[in-house]
């Protein structure tokens, strides 16, 4: 299941617009916040599909049967680019268990790389709904790597993935790993990257953008 929240235009759409504008992206809180906002919206619509239950509300004149998540999701973010898009889908599901994971780029001198993963921090996974953030969904190998990785400490019942630009090669490569069964939730979707791993138009390095420029031994 693929979802593109910018088919339709909304607001989501001006935030990517400005994540991948050039003159704007100096300023890095505006960044990390349009990330937040991005991440908002997505924990918004996956809310939407979630399981439900009925429940008494005592209020100061009466009772009322409201409707309310019937569990709370696990949430995931690939450090370090994945925080502020991880922090806007804790923003609204703010009862959630977190869950952490380095999974990062290690270049060659010839430009090719593999995924390294070095940390996974997680609470139980079996029957939970599980929401992975990561801004930049490229080759997908990273996102593979660790929807892998987690499901060797548990069998997670719904897997949702949350990405502000996602570029079909990637999307084609997760779906083909990992099975239909994955939700894969897009502020925008991109169909080309250069022979580095990087989306074109894109956005550039979300966590450089994020955090500054890293040095990688």
């Amino acid at each position: 299941m693929l979802i593109n929240l910018s088919i339709k235009h909304s607001l989501v759409s001006n935030w990517i617009s400005e994540l991948r504008d050039t003159t704007i992206q100096a300023d890095r809180m505006r960044f990390r916040r349009n990330l937040e906002r991005v991440g908002e919206i997505i924990a918004y619509e996956i809310s939407k599909t979630l399981p439900w239950q009925e429940v008494e509300i005592q209020t100061p004149l009466g009772i009322h049967n409201s409707s309310v998540l019937k569990e709370q999701p696990v949430l995931a973010t690939i450090l370090r680019a994945g925080l502020p898009l991880h922090q806007g889908m804790l923003n609204y599901f703010d009862k959630a268990d977190n869950a952490f994971v380095s999974a990062y780029r290690k270049h060659r001198r010839d430009g090719s790389f593999d995924i390294s993963l070095e940390y996974l921090s997680c609470p139980p996974l079996d029957g939970r709904i599980l929401i992975i953030s990561d801004p930049m969904l490229a080759t997908g190998a990273s996102l593979v790597k660790t929807i892998i990785a987690m499901k060797e400490e548990g069998n997670p019942a719904e897997i949702h993935i949350a990405t502000a630009i996602a570029c079909s090669v990637g999307i084609d490569f997760v779906q083909r790993e990992i099975g239909n069964e994955v939700k894969i939730w897009c502020g925008d979707i991109d169909d080309e990257l250069t022979a580095k791993g990087y989306i074109v138009p894109g956005l550039g390095d979300a966590g450089d953008l994020s955090f500054g420029i890293k040095a990688q031994s």
